[in-house]
């Protein structure tokens, strides 16, 4: 079997090809990652393709986090969510959510009744001041959460990472 050759012309036109597929990849990073970037999302955006139409109440839910944080790559953040923890009525998840991060959910959390009280403590990394959200999913199938903005002062994402 014999190799085709590949003249000078033929490879430069491949090398070029293949510069320009790069290229295209590094300016749209948000499409190959399913990125909402450069939007500030409302709550109803945020939250609408975890819920997909069940009940959402803004109670039951509390930050416990800086008002201003001086650098946004590790932001201490503690979510409570009141709930009686038994086997009939438990939180199942808490999601965090984020306004203007390149990914909009930051962390999600599987609870059940093991595990006593609603409660989870993380640290975030946040492109900038933005509101955060943190949904909790109910055994009921309806979602509860609270919000609040987090002031930060040197962003964690300066790029879109």
């Amino acid at each position: 079997m014999k190799w085709p050759t590949l003249t000078r012309r033929e490879g430069l036109r491949q090398a070029l090809r293949a510069g320009l597929y790069g290229a295209a990849v590094q300016l749209w990073p948000s499409q190959a990652q399913d990125m909402a970037s450069g939007q500030l999302l409302s709550v109803a955006k945020m939250i609408e393709p975890l819920t997909q139409g069940a009940r959402v109440l803004e109670q039951d839910v509390k930050w416990v986090a800086p008002v201003l944080a001086d650098n946004g790559t590790l932001v201490p953040v503690t979510v409570q969510v009141q709930s009686p923890m038994t086997p009939q009525d438990h939180v199942t998840h808490v999601y965090l959510l984020s306004q203007r991060n390149p990914v909009t959910r930051m962390a999600v959390f599987h609870l059940g009744p093991w595990n006593g009280r609603a409660e989870v403590s993380t640290r975030l990394r946040l492109a900038g001041t933005q509101q955060v959200v943190a949904l909790a999913r109910l055994s009921n199938g309806e979602f509860r959460y609270g919000q609040m903005e987090i002031i930060v002062t040197e962003s964690a994402c300066v790029d879109a990472s």
